[in-house]
């Protein structure tokens, strides 16, 4: 949904101003390519954070916390 909304985007905008439709399609992939290593480092703390969070839950999961579990028929 969100390419056919970019097309649509584009489409409009190359109507309106063609020069600026031409140069935001050639800047494109170099903005891609610049916005990379920020997504690399949203995905590594995003993987630290819940590492840490995993990691100073361990004890209240090892004593007996954490979601209940449902009592099983006899």
């Amino acid at each position: 949904m969100n390419t056919l909304v970019g097309l649509l985007a584009w489409c409009v905008l190359l109507v309106l101003c063609w020069p600026l439709a031409i140069l935001a399609l050639v800047l494109w992939p170099l903005v891609w390519l610049l916005s990379l290593p920020l997504r690399l480092v949203g995905i590594t703390f995003g993987a630290l954070f819940a590492f840490l969070a995993a990691l100073l839950m361990l004890p209240a999961r090892l004593l007996g916390g954490g979601p209940a579990r449902p009592a099983t028929p006899a």
